[in-house]
């Protein structure tokens, strides 16, 4: 019996050693990527785009081969640093690949497209806002702004499916951005300022809503009911959900 526990005890090293560098790299690996998302994720609340994209980029290949889901969100969130660093080609080139890869999936992650589309349809907005200021022809930027009002009208179909009144509202809102946009004058383009990309959630023009300085609340009034000032430059902001 002796024998025996001696054995085993000497046994342990190996079965410690064979975990370490089998599965346990593998965890290892992870570890690493979760805690470098983290960090980027530390980066973005403080605005530091650059350094979250940096950081997604360095996650990126340490995550397994066969954990596509997690590559997947990883650079979905690294798109979405992208488009507030100024890559918006780069963003949009990948958001694109992306999308095709999750609608080819023959069960695709539900939230994961949703989001992507998102995304998606917000830099196809960027894009052509960009290409036509840029004074390229309405063949080079038409069939961009038409995927994204298609893109929004999908994302609103999903609400209104869902019962998400609160999405519903904010995707038309988007798809009126989008119409608007292609309707727009290039004259009256060119004098408008490109909406900012904000973190809010409604489409405030680079003006994220808030109480505006130098103003004092109205005693004894109730809340006012918000209006709707988006004007014909309003855009669809930057979806940063799953980030």
């Amino acid at each position: 019996m002796r024998i025996m526990l001696l054995l085993c005890w000497g046994l342990v090293p190996l079965f410690l050693g064979a975990y370490h560098y089998g599965p346990g790299q593998a965890q290892l690996k992870l570890d690493d990527v979760d805690r470098r998302v983290k960090v980027a994720q530390t980066a973005e609340e403080h605005g530091n785009w650059s350094r979250a994209v940096a950081l997604y980029n360095e996650a990126l290949p340490l995550v397994p081969a066969e954990n596509v889901k997690e590559s997947r969100k990883i650079r979905l969130a690294r798109d979405k640093a992208m488009m507030f660093s100024g890559e918006l080609p780069e963003a949009y080139l990948d958001l694109q690949a992306l999308l095709g890869e999750l609608q080819s999936d023959e069960k695709p992650d539900a939230e994961l497209l949703k989001e992507t589309r998102s995304a998606m349809a917000n830099a196809e907005y960027y894009v052509t806002w960009t290409l036509r200021l840029e004074g390229v022809g309405k063949d080079g930027w038409e069939p961009i702004i038409e995927s994204s009002r298609q893109n929004y009208r999908l994302l609103a179909e999903n609400a209104e499916k869902t019962g998400d009144k609160g999405d519903l509202k904010e995707q038309q809102e988007n798809l009126e951005a989008v119409i608007r946009l292609a309707n727009l004058d290039l004259t009256d383009l060119q004098g408008m300022p490109i909406p900012r990309q904000c973190k809010c959630k409604g489409c405030c023009n680079g003006v994220c809503n808030g109480k505006k300085p130098g103003k004092k609340p109205g005693k004894g009034k109730g809340k006012k009911k918000e209006k709707d000032h988006r004007g014909a430059s309003a855009g669809p902001p930057p979806d940063k959900s799953g980030s």
